[in-house]
């Protein structure tokens, strides 16, 4: 059998996206053209998967799931994931202003993406988008808490941020930053610290059993008001994204004196022509994602 790149590739994609506070990696899946094959392999985990498991039929189990997709996935996601962590948190620490114009470039334009699946629009869509608006305005505005590396609440947060992280438009990476675990996650990433790393996963793992299940429901039988939902989502997750911030006040000190600050968005200035190249920049990308998936999404997803 040969490998799935493109597969591993959209997985890369996926795990960039998740690493970028105010950005969702199911974003990417949906515009890349495997998302419903990912919620259809993660609900059967604990669905058909686990019931051949449990008698022992392991070559079922793994067909059941669709294991070489899931795996090729998962590869490109770690890899993404360990590559890429110290690198962008560097470009969020220094270079914030380009980084998240790329981003809101990136996000923009898989509004009207997501958006072309709600077929018709009707005033009870356009309902459910202004609500999924709102909730994301207002989740992506909350303050973030102190700082937290308990692991039964990194266990939470590992839960949570997971059913995030499968929503377009709902960034798990920010939500983790509201918990106050988003440092301690990635501290524990660089730091190879398992016992940190295996209570995120394990609460991990729990979010992505139960929750894919329940998504992919909503997708099966109310899949109208459910895009509709998620691409209000994008749109409210996009003041998250504004390049440009203002320290508001600080919140609290990290361990090596970093000071986290409260931010509120501010009128553009400094050098706005190279923002706004970025910006489209991360446009182009995410159209050539979605023609890319539309071209060979499905020929290595089964």
């Amino acid at each position: 059998m040969n490998w799935p790149w493109s597969v591993t590739a959209k997985g890369f994609a996926m795990g960039v996206a998740d690493l970028v506070p105010g950005v969702s990696g199911g974003t990417v899946a949906f515009i890349a053209g495997i998302y419903d094959p990912l919620l259809d392999s993660l609900s059967s985990l604990s669905g058909e998967g686990l019931t051949a498991l449990r008698k022992g039929k392991l070559l079922e189990a793994w067909n059941a799931v669709n294991g070489s997709f899931l795996v090729a996935l998962a590869v490109g996601i770690v890899t993404a994931i360990a590559t890429l962590a110290s690198p962008l948190h560097w470009l969020l620490e220094h270079h914030p202003v380009m980084l998240r114009a790329f981003f809101v470039g990136l996000v923009a334009t898989s509004v009207p993406l997501v958006g072309k699946h709600v077929k018709p629009w009707g005033l009870d869509t356009w309902v459910w988008a202004a609500l999924g608006c709102a909730v994301a305005g207002f989740v992506t505005s909350i303050p973030p808490l102190v700082q937290t590396d308990h692991p039964a609440l990194l266990m939470a947060a590992g839960a949570l941020a997971i059913c995030a992280m499968l929503l377009p438009g709902i960034s798990g990476s920010f939500l983790l930053l509201i918990l106050g675990a988003y440092a301690p996650v990635l501290l524990a990433v660089k730091t190879l610290d398992l016992t940190k790393m295996g209570a995120f996963g394990a609460g991990a793992v729990l979010g992505l059993l139960l929750f894919s299940r329940a998504l992919k429901w909503l997708l099966s039988a109310r899949r109208r008001p459910t895009l509709a939902l998620l691409t209000g989502f994008l749109v409210g997750s996009l003041q998250a994204l504004w390049p440009w911030k203002a320290q508001v006040r600080p919140l609290y000190t990290h361990s090596d004196g970093r000071v986290e600050w409260l931010l509120e968005n501010m009128a553009p200035q400094g050098n706005i022509a190279a923002a706004l190249g970025l910006a489209c920049l991360g446009g182009g990308v995410v159209w050539g994602l979605h023609r890319w998936g539309n071209t060979r999404g499905m020929n290595e997803v089964g």
